[in-house]
């Protein structure tokens, strides 16, 4: 074969499948790696010299509302400063399609304005995504909460009979499009009144389909076990892969209850496909509500529609400044969003440690004054958790982020560093990686991130965007 078109030099490789790390050289072809190995002397159009460097798959952040943020900001930097090389979106049951007209619902205004919700299918998303593309690759979801809202006229109920058959023409369409699963927050109020029938009717198309099924548990608190067992139970019925988001314990009552979900989710493991995700903190970040405020120890506005000046202030503050109770203040800032601290440490560490955990950010790209998640899960995970603290060791901790998740969602040619796979890579210092964005400043790029490639093209490098947007809609493979 004649030259190779990049040949990454020198680095040490950790491959993505957990095995240990390895010196070698990566050559590209196209979009494609075609070579790792001992290549001296090989010749290339290009070469990077990755001397001190770990060469590692570029990172699947598998739980994202990036939806809106794909087409407004399609650099991603956020994304691609910590390694981030795909996302997956339509998370919570809310994606950006298909809709009809009406204003989003909350939680859907977390995906960003209401003009940004104009696409009547949910092929026509993804085409537009096409035609314009991002610096990283979608995998798309669709969201029931956005089927309910397209079809429903009082959120606050179960669908009827009628209302699911509507709903599940347009599940069908936005599968034959290539959505790679589905999504619900049965705990957010929109949803609320979902049933696990009504669920499984909307969803009826996918089963026997092997698709992903990823729920915002109905809740994360006191009824956790319950909710557990209902997310189970809707995917053994559609024969889906269960993914639990941001699995997490609310409230200080259920500090350190992961003992017992963890145990529940290992058992039922057994039985069937079953994946969770986490992002490394403490805090959450959603809409701003009674019903999501009720469990925290402390609460940051992170975004506020009527009052914008309240961004990145203490909620108790606000009310006291204010001089109203916390139901008034809300209602006065409100629709608006907040960061919600009401985990414990030890739960997020005993569930990151758990082996059937991946990473997924959870960012909320449209807040005014972000979660740090947003720009530093990543690199947080390996600077802090793996480095500092030895929680996961590194090529555990980048399988993590890489081949696990590429292989639950079903993605056959991503996810590993090895020939014949795309080169969606990370280039980071192992010694020096980790996350700058915190509390006060949220939107702060990460510390050791070298270069990122998506499809072999190069987006990142040097610590700036390099305005390359090489990204790819990932649909399901129907054919």
């Amino acid at each position: 074969m004649s030259a190779y078109d990049t040949l990454i030099e020198g680095g040490t490789v950790v491959d993505g499948t957990g095995s240990p790390a390895f010196r070698a050289d990566v050559a590209m072809r196209d979009d494609r790696i075609v070579a790792v190995g001992d290549l001296a002397g090989a010749e290339a159009a290009r070469r990077i010299d990755a001397t001190g460097l770990t060469v590692a798959p570029g990172f699947i952040d598998c739980h994202t509302h990036d939806d809106g943020y794909l087409l407004t900001q399609p650099d991603m930097s956020a994304k691609v400063s910590q390694g981030v090389t795909s996302v997956v979106i339509g998370n919570c049951g809310i994606s950006l399609a298909p809709t009809f007209g009406r204003p989003p619902a909350p939680p859907m205004n977390l995906l960003g304005e209401a003009d940004l919700f104009r696409f009547r299918t949910f092929g026509g998303y993804l085409d537009e995504l096409e035609k314009a593309p991002a610096s990283v690759n979608a995998l798309p979801l669709v969201g029931l909460t956005t089927l309910r809202r397209s079809v429903i006229e009082d959120l606050d109920k179960a669908a009827t009979p009628r209302e699911i058959d509507e709903m599940r023409e347009l599940f069908a369409e936005a599968i034959e499009s290539g959505a790679l699963g589905f999504s619900t927050g049965l705990f957010y109020p929109n949803a609320a009144a979902a049933t696990p029938q009504e669920v499984v009717g909307v969803a009826a198309p996918a089963q026997g389909l092997d698709l992903v099924y990823a729920t915002h548990l109905r809740n994360e608190g006191d009824w956790i076990a319950a909710a557990l067992d209902e997310a189970f139970d809707i995917g053994r019925r559609l024969e889906a892969r269960v993914l639990l988001s941001h699995h997490k314990l609310i409230g200080v009552q259920n500090h350190g209850r992961s003992r017992e979900t963890l145990s529940m989710v290992h058992a039922r493991r057994m039985q069937q496909k079953i994946g969770l995700d986490l992002y490394p903190y403490t805090a959450g970040s959603s809409v701003l509500d009674l019903k999501t405020v009720a469990d925290t120890e402390r609460v940051v506005v992170s975004w506020s529609e009527p009052h914008p000046e309240f961004a990145g202030r203490d909620l108790e503050e606000i009310a006291a400044e204010l001089g109203l109770s916390l139901p008034d203040t809300i209602d006065k800032l409100s629709p608006a969003g907040g960061i919600f601290f009401m985990m414990d440490e030890d739960d997020v560490r005993r569930i990151l440690a758990y082996e059937g955990t991946m990473i997924g950010s959870d960012g909320l790209p449209n807040d005014r004054h972000p979660h740090p998640r947003l720009w530093g899960t990543f690199s947080r995970v390996l600077g802090r958790y793996s480095r500092e603290l030895g929680l996961l060791d590194l090529p555990e901790a980048v399988h993590r982020m890489t081949g696990m998740t590429a292989r639950f969602f079903k993605l056959a040619d991503r996810g590993v560093v090895a020939p014949g796979y795309k080169a969606d890579l990370t280039l980071f210092d192992a010694e020096q990686v980790r996350d700058v964005a915190d509390w006060d400043a949220p939107t702060e790029p990460s510390a050791g991130i070298d270069r990122v490639l998506v499809n072999g093209v190069e987006v990142w490098s040097d610590g700036a965007h390099t305005r390359a947007r090489p990204g790819q809609v990932l649909r399901r493979q129907t054919a």
